[in-house]
């Protein structure tokens, strides 16, 4: 078979049933960034992959790579299974998210050291994250955090000390994915810009600002949790055209 195989760590972002036993895998790995793959009888009750291949799963693999569009998983083992995430809601619906703007921001054999040690690090505190009852997952601060500073790595850092259209200091009454951040209220109506409060502008850059590990400790209020992931969905829509199912579900 024509090819060479490749090692390489890697998280699964997204898994789908194909045929009888095999599963379709998008994933992220550190070596080529996004890749897609089929693992041939990973559904088999006696399947060599086990669970080793759930979504949020890092994992080395080993990879037959073709001329294909897909490769071909032909070893798998496990670096961290972060099951912690995966089995509870809460933390599952945050981690789903993530790995969504993951598959949607960055385009395939596209590497990206930051972007693979961003993601990593975020699964490891989503392990740690309190489920919190009642709370909508999509605004969860780290879950917010980490697209903002996947935005960030992908090119589409928002402008937040200044408004983004005439460079005034503020006061800042709305988000501009066309003007790039943030605008003053002069600037909010030809800018087409979303509502903007002093808190969810405060939020904004404090969750950027600070490391993953820190993101859970900023006071975000409900409106300034809405308004932030606003200004997300705003970027997604402008830069890269697109809306998030999960965000949508």
């Amino acid at each position: 078979m024509a090819g060479r195989s490749v090692k390489t760590e890697a998280v699964v972002l997204r898994s789908l049933r194909f045929g009888e036993a095999d599963r379709i895998l998008h994933v992220y790995t550190a070596d080529r960034g996004r890749m897609g793959a089929i693992a041939k009888g990973a559904r088999k009750t006696k399947s060599r992959f086990g669970g080793r291949l759930e979504p949020l799963s890092h994992v080395e693999l080993v990879l037959h790579v073709g001329s294909g569009e897909l490769a071909t998983v032909t070893g798998a083992a496990l670096v961290r299974s972060h099951a912690a995430a995966r089995e509870e809601p809460y933390r599952l619906s945050v981690g789903l998210v993530a790995a969504e703007a993951m598959l949607r921001l960055f385009p395939e054999q596209e590497r990206s050291d930051r972007a693979f040690t961003a993601l990593t690090r975020f699964l490891d505190l989503l392990d740690e994250l309190p489920a919190r009852e009642g709370f909508r997952p999509e605004l969860d601060a780290l879950g917010l955090a980490f697209q903002l500073k996947l935005l960030w790595v992908a090119g589409y850092l928002p402008h937040l000390g200044s408004c983004a259209e005439c460079g005034a200091d503020g006061p800042f009454a709305g988000f501009s994915a066309r003007a790039g951040g943030v605008v003053c209220r002069s600037c909010a109506e030809a800018a087409n810009a979303i509502a903007l409060s002093p808190g969810g502008a405060a939020g904004l850059e404090e969750l950027l600002r600070k490391p993953l590990a820190e993101s859970e400790g900023v006071q975000l209020d409900p409106r300034g949790a809405r308004e932030t992931l606003a200004a997300v969905t705003a970027c997604y829509e402008y830069h890269g055209g697109f809306r998030l199912r999960t965000l949508s579900a």
